[in-house]
């Protein structure tokens, strides 16, 4: 543990404390001569009580007003799990259930359900590192990677924000990759892609991704939530006329994915309870052993200082109380 204040010049305070070594607060008496009596040991230790109970509270208030606290530490942990990113899809179409339709009633958006299920991921994996971002027309950075649920809880739980325009997942698959860099290189690294539509991919952007995936060693999970009677990834079309990205954006991108030569698996969802399986098969997947150091936060003991000060003081003056005044 290691201590620090926030403003040391109070410290300077502390000769203070010396004072009750002069003077113990109690008002002398006169008495007749007593060397001929014994020496009263327990006077003589209640003596010392008071006056270090009177220099632990100077001490206390002083260390309270420099503002004593506890610096921010890391410490390695080891545990079974992941290094994952979750890349969440914020297009308009995420707010439609996966009938396509405006949520009505007991209806459940496709974002709804992404965020009921990804919490329930999180709380099933006490040990991951998760990150989140996500995209439309542009990239959105929301959580570096991080151990902290309750941080990564709340983030999820802030996507419930109005979706925007349209669908820009290269951008969106270049953020989750650079939330890898300067990350050691323990246990699996995945990004978890949430979305349900896609986007042609130009050339340069192709290229990019292709040398970032093998750089940063990544496996990839794609959720593609599939709205009913729109083309799936896995189809191909009648007409060969069709068969171009342009066209079917989301089957060239699982056929880009399926070139990358990285770990890959697709899963093609068209309910929430098809959702709830695939999840439930990529938690089963992923726990390889995996250290990392857990952040722990600065912690203020001005607090705990006053409480003792005033303990303390307290304690003193109900001694103070109970004097005999002659």
């Amino acid at each position: 543990m290691t201590l620090a204040v926030d403003t040391p010049w109070w410290l300077a305070a502390l000769l203070l404390a010396v004072l009750p070594l002069f003077n113990n607060g109690i008002q002398p008496s006169a008495y007749p001569w007593l060397v001929m009596l014994p020496i009263d040991p327990v006077s003589q230790a209640m003596s010392v009580l008071l006056r270090g109970c009177a220099m632990a509270a100077i001490a206390a208030l002083v260390l309270g007003l420099a503002g004593l606290h506890q610096t921010g530490q890391s410490r390695e942990r080891i545990g079974y799990g992941a290094n994952i990113v979750l890349l969440l899809d914020r297009s308009n179409s995420m707010d439609n259930t996966f009938a396509g339709k405006t949520p009505e009633g007991a209806d459940e958006s496709k974002a709804t359900a992404a965020r009921r299920l990804l919490s329930g991921f999180v709380r099933q994996r006490p040990h991951d590192l998760l990150g989140i971002a996500e995209y439309s027309t542009a990239p959105l950075f929301v959580l570096p990677l991080t151990e902290n649920k309750a941080a990564i809880q709340a983030a999820i739980n802030a996507t419930a924000t109005p979706a925007l325009a349209y669908t820009h997942v290269s951008k969106g698959l270049g953020m989750a990759l650079d939330m890898f860099k300067d990350q050691p290189l323990s246990g699996s690294r995945i990004v978890l892609l949430v979305s349900d539509g896609a986007a042609a991919i130009d050339p340069d952007s192709e290229l990019q991704l292709r040398l970032a995936f093998k750089r940063q060693n990544i496996r990839l999970y794609w959720l593609f939530l599939r709205t009913a009677n729109s083309p799936g990834i896995f189809e191909k079309p009648q007409d060969p006329r069709d068969d171009n990205a342009g066209a079917m954006p989301e089957r060239y991108l699982h056929l880009f994915f399926s070139s990358l030569n990285i770990p890959y698996q697709a899963y093609q969802a068209e309910s929430s309870d098809a959702m709830r399986q695939a999840i439930a098969d990529i938690n089963r997947l992923e726990h390889a052993p995996l250290h990392y150091l857990e952040r722990i936060p600065k912690r203020d003991l001005s607090g705990a200082c006053y409480v003792w000060a005033a303990g303390l003081l307290a304690v003193l003056l109900a001694v103070k109380f109970f004097e005999v005044k002659r």
